[in-house]
């Protein structure tokens, strides 16, 4: 079952049905699960799971919850909720060690949750502390590389500094692709298309238009809602030939997450300047600008 679940949750299945391994005696199996709900959009489900999993005796797991949940948490725009449980990630962690090909370990764990405390930063518009935390953090396998090189490039994004967030957006997307991590690959084209629509470079632009465009294709048929509706937006303000189905895809994914988040998540999402609330009321995107921080995870 892990097998299927790490191919899931890292791999070439996100659209894999797992709500069976959430009655699993093995917390790892578990976390997995949680892992590929959330990037189906099940946050509710989710965040069930991953609030139990928060005290697990085992602490790697535990802070892996933790962190996970505040991921869910800033994809809504909630990053003060987020910073907390990445605080409480990274206090559970008492000792060290790798060697997990996907991260699942004490090492991982804690790039995780300093790698979330600077997106925390990121969301509340403290940038020089977003970039004091990317700075000490090493990374630990492929997992840790792609996530930090999203911050880095969102970072960059909301300095004004585009051209500076493509080469992270670059590595990122590299290495996502070449581990065949799907969901990390559609993500990372996400960041590296909005970077390179930002900058604005003719051939930029059209890469980046090209990049997000395949990239919304495929989440939309892989069924991953918290990257639909960002993809979306992208596309709206630089790809006019789309602009039209791209609201619509963009109204119905973000009302679908909406749907599946938790009562909590769901009440700040909706009064959270990051997350376009307004395409539910008026159909047209407030905050459609992808220089937004409607990307971290």
């Amino acid at each position: 079952m892990e097998e299927e679940l790490r191919r899931a949750a890292f791999g070439d299945s996100p659209d894999l049905d797992v709500w069976s391994a959430l009655a699993s005696s093995n917390s790892r199996a578990r976390w997995l699960a949680a892992v590929v709900l959330g990037g189906q959009g099940h946050y509710a489900a989710a965040a069930t799971v991953l609030d139990a999993l928060r005290h697990d005796p085992d602490p790697v797991i535990a802070s892996l919850s933790l962190s996970t949940r505040a991921s869910h948490h800033r994809q809504l725009g909630a990053h003060h909720l987020a910073r907390a449980l990445d605080g409480a990630a990274l206090a559970r962690l008492q000792t060290t060690g790798g060697g997990d090909p996907d991260g699942i370990d004490a090492d991982s764990a804690r790039t995780d949750a300093l790698l979330g405390l600077a997106a925390d930063s990121l969301g509340a518009g403290r940038l020089h502390e977003a970039r004091r935390l990317l700075a000490r953090i090493e990374t630990h396998g492929w997992r840790s590389e792609v996530r930090k090189g999203w911050v880095t490039a969102e970072v960059e994004l909301a300095s004004g500094q585009a051209h500076a967030a493509v080469a992270p957006a670059e590595r990122a997307y590299g290495v996502a692709t070449s581990r065949k991590a799907l969901r990390h690959e559609l993500k990372s084209a996400l960041v590296l298309g909005t970077a390179l629509v930002v900058w604005g470079t003719p051939d930029g632009s059209t890469r980046g238009v090209e990049l997000v465009e395949c990239e919304l294709n495929h989440s939309v048929t892989k069924g991953l809602h918290p990257l639909i509706w960002p993809s979306a937006l992208v596309l709206v303000g630089h790809a006019p030939t789309v602009g039209a189905v791209a609201i619509d895809r963009a109204t119905e994914a973000l009302s679908c997450v909406l749907r599946r988040a938790d009562p909590v998540s769901r009440r700040v999402a909706l009064d959270s300047p990051w997350v376009p609330s307004g395409l539910l009321r008026s159909g047209e995107p407030p905050n459609a600008d992808p220089q937004m921080n409607f990307l971290t995870d």
